[in-house]
């Protein structure tokens, strides 16, 4: 039987995942579920290339990774601007289903999760608070307990001329990345003395400011459409968003701006 379009991308099961909990189905609760589908559809490939990008920096291809990041910077663009078409959603939109969430939020996105403790923000209380047998439960646990990105890079800087701070090199993994003068010195030198490393830094800091990025619109999203009310799953909405903005995933390369 020939492969036909329908069935390399399993179409027809791929349109009978969306189901409103609304009934009847309340306009705006589809748009709602595809977004946030489409959302963990590139939280998937944002991991697949972070794999893609660690593995480059591993084998010292530098020139591997930088066309990897670029990738990524990209998906996070998207996933900045698929908020423009959730807010189109009016607060009392989504009031007319929001009752229907139950205990579901996007706290629970467990694959953001995943990526935020491969980007080195990790954080015991997150995993304690992710029950066993959850979907992915297993990945987040590995996660934890592997290198970041971060991690991986500052083995492919060492490599590549780079003096680390051995207690950089060989920090515990399951601490949140933290900065360090010893490797601040060593990126402003990559800066001036290797231009090809310096394009991988800079989209480095793309990353993480498309992280920071997306949750500013995130909160400003919740904010409007939400207000001050509690967050659905028990959260304290609004509030618990904004303690999470301005933290950065690298912050030795923020670290320097001001001594370039």
């Amino acid at each position: 039987m020939t492969l036909t379009y329908h069935d390399y991308l399993s179409i027809p099961q791929l349109l009978e995942i969306q189901t409103p909990r609304s009934e009847p189905a309340e306009h705006d609760e589809t748009l709602f579920i595809i977004i946030h589908q489409t959302y963990e559809l590139w939280f998937k490939q944002f991991l697949h290339e972070l794999d893609r990008a660690e593995f480059c920096l591993d084998a010292d291809d530098l020139w591997g990774c930088i066309a990897t990041l670029k990738r990524m910077r990209m998906i996070l663009k998207t996933l900045v601007q698929q908020v423009d078409i959730l807010e189109t959603m009016t607060p009392l939109s989504f009031v007319s289903f929001r009752d229907r969430l139950d205990t579901a939020s996007g706290f629970q996105s467990v694959q953001f999760r995943i990526i935020e403790f491969r980007l080195g923000h990790k954080r015991q209380r997150i995993l304690d608070m992710t029950p066993k047998g959850v979907p992915l439960r297993e990945e987040l646990a590995e996660s934890f307990e592997k290198r970041s990105l971060l991690d991986v890079l500052n083995g492919f800087l060492s490599r590549s001329g780079c003096d680390i701070p051995g207690e950089v090199l060989e920090r515990d993994v399951k601490e949140a990345n933290s900065a360090n003068e010893g490797v601040q010195r060593e990126l402003l030198r990559m800066y001036r003395e290797k231009p090809d490393v310096s394009v991988l830094l800079e989209l480095l800091t793309d990353i993480d400011e498309g992280i920071q990025e997306w949750r500013y619109r995130h909160v400003k999203l919740a904010e409007r459409t939400i207000g001050a009310k509690i967050g659905t799953g028990g959260s304290d909405g609004v509030e618990f968003l904004k303690r999470t903005l301005f933290t950065p995933l690298f912050p030795d390369l923020w670290a320097i701006r001001s001594e370039m």
